[in-house]
C-alpha cells in the first residue's frame, strides 16, 4: 500500500475514532466500514467493528470481527478480549476463558483481560477466582470503575456485604453517576436492611441513565418487599418496555401479580400466557425443536416399567424454602423406580446443598452453562421427566424447558401458577388448589392433582419446643404474620384491620426483612390507621438470620393469620410446627388456596374460612377460647408430625405413580 494511502486511512482511523469515543457509534461505524472497502485486512477496523459490536449487544457480529481481525494479526491481545467477551454474551462460558488467558499470555497484567476473566470466572460460579482477578486488574489499573463494580459483585455473591459496599462506592468516586455502580449499591443496601438508601441508589441510577431496566427493576422489587403494589408493577412494567428481553423482570411482575387483589384468575391467567408465550418465542427463535413424542431424540417407545430417570432444576437448591419441600421427596423416592439428577443453578452451596446432594443419584452445578449446553446435557443424560421447581422465580432455567430437552416436562413446588409455556406438559397440584374444571382452563400444562396434597413439609431439625400461648400471661391475645409483606394486599390489610376493630384489646405481630426499616414500618403502620387501627398496635419484627432465633419468635404468637389472595407456605408449616394454628381464607386461585389445602393435610379444616366473615369468625372464636388455644398449642406439632402433611414416604409414592403415568400416556 502506498504511503499517501496509508496516510488517508490513518485519517479515516483518526476520526471514527473521535467519534467512536464520543458515543456516535453510527458514524464510527460508517468510518471503519469505509477503511475496510479500500483495505479489507484493516486489523485495527475489524476489530474496532466488533467492538461497536459488543455495544450493540450483537454478539455473532462480534465474534466475527473479532475472528477476522485475529485471523489477520493472532497475536492482537484487544481483539482476543473482544472475542472473549463476544463468547460470553453467547453463553460460550469456557471458550471465552481461552480468549482471555491467551489475550494474558501475549499481555501479562492486561487490566481489561483481567476484568472481563473475573467476569467470566464469576459467571461459571468461580467466584472467589473472580475477585482474585478483579484484585489483580485494580492492581495494574487503579482508577478502573468497572473492575471495581464487578468486585462489589463478586463479594455480595460471597456474603461480604460492607466490602461490597466499599467497592461500589470506590467505583461512583472515580465516575460519579455510574448507574450501574448505583444499582448494585442499591442492591447491597438492601440485603442489609437499608431500606431507604437503597431506594435512593436506585433513584439517583435513573437519574444518571434513565434508560436503566436494572435500576427499574430492583427499584420494584424494594417496593415489593415494603407492600407497595402499584408502584412495584409500574416499575417492572417499565424495566420490559425498556428491554423486552429481561427475563428477570419478566418473571418479576408475573411473580408479583399473584398477589394483586385487583386482578381475576382469567386476567391473571392471561398475562401469564402472554408473557410466558413471550419468553418461549425469544428462546426458541430459530430452532427446530423435538417433537414431544420423541425420547432423547429417538421415536417413543412404551417401556412402560422401567425405572424412570427425573432430573430436577433449581435455583433453590440451598438453604431456602424450596428445599424444605423438596428434601422429603427426594430422600423418599425409590431407587429402584426413580433416577434422580439435580440440576443446581446454585452460585454458593451451603450446608442445605449438601444434605440434598446425599440423596440425589446424580448432581451437576449448572452456574454457567449456557441454554444450549445445558439442553445438551440434560439430552445426552437421558432424562425421560424433566422437572421445573422455580417457574417465574429468580435465576429460573425456564429457557431451557422452551427447547424441550426432554420428552417429559413438569412444573411444580417453586411458583403458585401456570408458567404460561407451552413446553411445559404437566404441574402437579392437587384438588383443593386447583378444584377441577375451573383451574383446568386457567393453566397451560395439563394438570395433575395429587392425592392427600401437592406438598410434604420437612420438619426443621433444630426448631425449639412450642411454648404455651403468650396471651394466657399478658391476656391479650397477639395474631401474626411471617410472611413477606410483600403478599399484605390491600384486602389483607382490610381484612386484619376488621379483626383487630373486633378485638379491640388483640395485637399484630408481623415480621418481614422490611421492617428492619423505619420508612417501611411507617408505611405499614399507616395502612392500618388509615383503617382505624392504632399504629402502636403493630409490633413489627426485622429478619432474624439465626433459624431457631425465627422459630422462636413464633412463642409472640397465639393464632397465626393468613394472607390473601397470596398464602403463605414454608410460614404456615413453621407455625404449625412451633404450635401456632393458622387462620386462612379459601381464595379463588392456587396462591390463595395453598393454605387450606396445607390444613387439611394437617387435619385443621375447622380452620378454614370459606369468606371474609368466616375468617373473622374463626380467628374471634379462636381468640375467645383460651382453653382451645392452649390444646391446639400442646398437641400441634405431634398432631402435624402425624398428619400426611409430612408423610414423605405416602408423598413420594404419590409423585411416582404420577410420573409413571406420564410416562406411559407418552408411550
Amino acid at each position: 500500500m502506498a504511503k499517501t494511502d496509508r496516510g488517508k486511512l490513518d485519517k479515516l482511523l483518526n476520526a471514527a475514532l473521535s467519534h467512536h469515543r464520543a458515543g456516535e457509534l453510527a458514524q464510527a461505524a460508517q468510518l471503519y466500514r469505509k477503511i475496510l472497502r479500500v483495505a479489507p485486512r484493516h486489523d485495527a477496523a475489524l476489530h474496532l467493528l466488533g467492538a461497536i459490536a459488543l455495544q450493540e449487544g450483537k454478539s455473532d457480529e462480534a465474534g466475527d470481527f473479532a475472528a477476522r481481525a485475529l485471523a489477520v494479526r493472532p497475536e492482537f491481545p484487544e481483539a482476543l478480549v473482544n472475542l472473549g467477551m463476544a463468547r460470553r454474551a453467547q453463553g460460550r462460558l469456557n471458550e471465552a476463558l481461552g480468549s482471555f488467558e491467551q489475550a494474558l499470555r501475549l499481555q501479562p497484567g492486561y487490566p481489561d483481560a483481567l476484568n472481563s476473566l473475573g467476569l467470566t470466572l464469576h459467571a461459571l460460579g468461580r467466584v472467589a477466582e473472580a475477585v482474585g482477578r478483579y484484585r489483580e486488574a485494580l492492581r495494574f489499573r487503579p482508577a478502573y470503575p468497572e473492575a471495581l463494580n464487578n468486585l462489589g459483585n463478586a463479594l455480595q455473591a460471597q456474603g461480604d456485604l460492607e466490602a461490597a459496599v466499599g467497592a461500589y462506592r470506590q467505583a461512583l468516586r472515580l465516575r460519579p453517576g455510574f448507574a450501574d455502580a448505583l444499582t448494585n449499591l442499591g442492591n447491597a443496601l438492601k440485603d442489609q436492611g437499608r431500606i431507604a438508601e437503597a431506594v435512593t441508589c436506585y433513584q439517583e441510577a435513573l437519574r444518571a441513565d434513565p434508560g436503566s431496566a436494572s435500576a427499574h427493576n430492583n427499584l420494584g422489587g424494594v417496593f415489593k418487599d415494603q407492600g407497595r403494589l402499584e408502584e412495584t408493577l409500574a416499575h417492572y412494567r417499565r424495566s420490559l418496555d425498556l428491554r423486552p428481553d429481561y427475563g428477570d423482570a419478566l418473571s418479576n411482575l408475573l411473580f408479583t401479580l399473584n398477589g394483586s387483589d385487583s386482578l381475576s384468575p382469567a386476567e391473571l391467567f392471561a398475562e401469564h400466557l402472554r408473557l410466558g408465550g413471550h419468553l418461549e418465542a425469544r428462546a426458541t427463535a430459530g430452532l427446530t425443536l423435538p417433537a414431544r413424542t420423541e425420547k432423547n431424540g429417538m421415536a417413543a417407545q412404551p417401556e412402560p416399567a422401567r425405572r424412570l430417570r427425573v432430573g430436577y432444576v433449581s435455583p433453590d437448591f440451598r438453604c431456602h424454602a424450596v428445599s424444605q419441600f423438596f428434601l422429603p421427596l427426594l430422600a423418599a423416592h425409590d431407587p429402584a423406580v426413580v433416577e434422580s439428577f439435580c440440576y443446581a443453578e446454585v452460585m454458593v452451596p451451603d450446608a442445605m446443598t449438601g444434605r440434598l446432594r446425599a440423596h440425589a443419584g446424580h448432581w451437576l452445578s449448572t452456574v454457567g452453562i449456557g441454554d444450549a449446553d445445558f439442553a445438551g446435557r440434560i439430552r445426552a443424560d437421558g432424562i425421560d421427566i424433566l422437572v421445573d421447581l422455580a417457574g417465574h422465580t429468580a435465576h429460573n432455567r425456564l429457557r431451557v424447558f422452551a427447547r424441550r430437552p426432554a420428552p417429559v416436562q413438569v412444573t411444580w413446588l417453586g411458583y403458585p401458577n401456570t408458567t404460561g409455556l407451552r413446553a411445559l406438559d404437566y404441574r402437579l397440584v392437587d384438588a383443593i388448589t386447583d378444584p377441577e374444571g375451573e383451574a383446568d382452563a386457567l393453566a397451560t400444562e395439563r394438570l395433575v392433582r395429587l392425592e392427600g396434597g401437592f406438598l410434604c413439609f420437612g420438619p426443621p431439625g433444630d426448631a425449639p419446643e412450642p411454648g404455651p400461648p403468650p396471651g394466657l400471661d399478658s391476656g391479650a391475645v397477639t395474631f401474626g404474620s411471617f410472611n413477606n409483606p410483600a403478599k399484605l394486599s390491600e384486602s389483607t390489610v382490610e381484612l386484619w384491620a376488621a379483626l383487630l376493630l373486633r378485638l379491640p384489646g388483640a395485637r399484630l405481630l408481623l415480621k418481614g426483612q422490611a421492617f428492619g426499616d423505619a420508612g417501611a414500618c411507617a408505611h405499614t403502620r399507616e395502612r392500618f390507621t388509615r383503617r382505624g387501627v392504632a399504629g402502636e398496635r403493630l409490633e413489627l419484627l426485622a429478619r432474624i438470620d439465626d433459624p431457631a432465633g425465627h422459630l422462636a419468635a413464633y412463642r409472640r404468637v397465639d393464632i397465626g393469620l393468613d394472607p390473601c389472595p397470596y398464602n403463605g407456605t414454608t410460614t404456615t408449616c413453621e407455625a404449625l410446627w412451633m404450635g401456632v394454628p393458622v387462620v386462612t381464607l379459601l381464595g379463588d386461585r392456587h396462591a390463595g388456596r395453598v393454605g387450606a389445602s396445607l390444613l387439611a393435610g394437617a387435619g385443621l379444616e375447622e380452620l378454614v374460612a370459606r369468606d371474609r366473615q368466616g375468617y373473622l369468625d374463626i380467628a374471634t372464636a379462636l381468640a375467645g377460647d383460651p382453653a382451645r388455644l392452649a390444646g391446639l398449642r400442646a398437641g400441634l406439632r405431634a398432631r402435624l408430625s402425624a398428619s400426611r402433611l409430612c408423610d414423605a414416604a405416602a408423598f413420594a409414592r404419590s409423585v411416582e405413580a404420577a410420573y409413571r403415568e406420564m410416562w406411559r400416556q407418552l408411550g
